[in-house]
């Protein structure tokens, strides 16, 4: 038995950081949607009981580090299955990114073995799991565009944003979400207007959306990072309708409206970043 299965990008429209929690994590407010750039997870089942994973890039860890094989290993035990599986990744999402590739990973592989052990759990019931393995994989089992809550576990599906280009550029580097949450003051930041981005998707106002670009935790990264700064100023200065980093970084969005437009930016940013990328944004119901 083998499924095949996506686990496409996500981008923060908006990310907002309310307070500190008791449990050393932040309540956060973020908007969230997929873009069509993808890593694909091949499983194949086995008799063995092992879960074994390989992948495409030699510098993903391959063992119990590995958030596909923490997926795994949870719906193993939890639901007392017998059969083994083979997990093979192959990576086109750039690693430590801000663009969740990791809990894609993890997401599609409780979809998958979700039919290949025919356990009849709801997307509901997967995403619950996920909470358990990374605060981005409940928004990744679900996909599409939507409104995360909590330290990002609370799902609130939203209206796609209207069709666009996104451009997508990662600096040589990675960044740690950690330290970059631990470095916060959120008693100083200038919240994000999470309603109205909200209120800009669901009219599909692609200008209000561009201008209700925001992300708290920019300030950190950016200062810590010139590199990151100086990628933003860059897609701003091409022509870029709106541009954001992504999550805790270093990779920096900019949402284009005409192609015409694209080439420029994407080729400007191509002369001295390697890392870059054009594609789409996912509607909802393609996920």
């Amino acid at each position: 038995m083998k499924c095949s299965i996506k686990a496409p990008a996500k981008i923060n429209l908006s990310l907002d950081a309310l307070r500190k929690r008791n449990d050393g994590y932040h309540e956060v407010e973020m908007i969230m949607t997929t873009v069509d750039l993808a890593d694909r997870i091949d499983l194949t089942e086995t008799d063995d009981g092992k879960i074994q994973v390989d992948v495409s890039e030699g510098f993903v860890p391959n063992d119990q580090r590995n958030l596909a094989y923490q997926a795994a290993d949870l719906l193993q035990k939890r639901f007392q299955v017998k059969k083994g599986v083979f997990i093979y990744i192959t990576k086109r999402i750039p690693v430590a990114a801000g663009l969740a590739g990791g809990s894609s990973d993890a997401a599609a592989t409780l979809k998958g073995l979700n039919e290949l052990w025919s356990l009849g759990l709801t997307l509901d019931e997967l995403a619950d799991l996920g909470a358990e393995i990374g605060s981005d994989v409940s928004f990744c089992v679900h996909g599409g565009t939507a409104l995360a809550t909590g330290r990002g576990e609370i799902i609130q599906k939203i209206a796609s944003p209207p069709p666009c280009w996104v451009i997508l550029a990662k600096p040589p580097l990675g960044v740690s979400t950690a330290d970059v949450y631990k470095r916060l003051d959120v008693g100083t930041i200038q919240h994000a207007k999470t309603a109205e981005m909200i209120k800009s998707i669901k009219s599909q106002d692609f200008h209000g959306i561009c201008n209700n670009l925001h992300n708290v935790l920019e300030t950190v990264t950016l200062d810590l990072y010139p590199e990151v700064r100086h990628i933003k100023e860059q897609m701003q200065r091409f022509g870029a309708d709106g541009v954001l980093m992504s999550g805790s970084g270093p990779t920096v969005f900019g949402l284009v409206e005409k192609e015409s437009r694209l080439h420029r930016v994407y080729n400007g940013l191509r002369g001295f970043c390697s890392n870059v990328y054009a594609v789409r944004l996912i509607p909802s119901n393609n996920t």
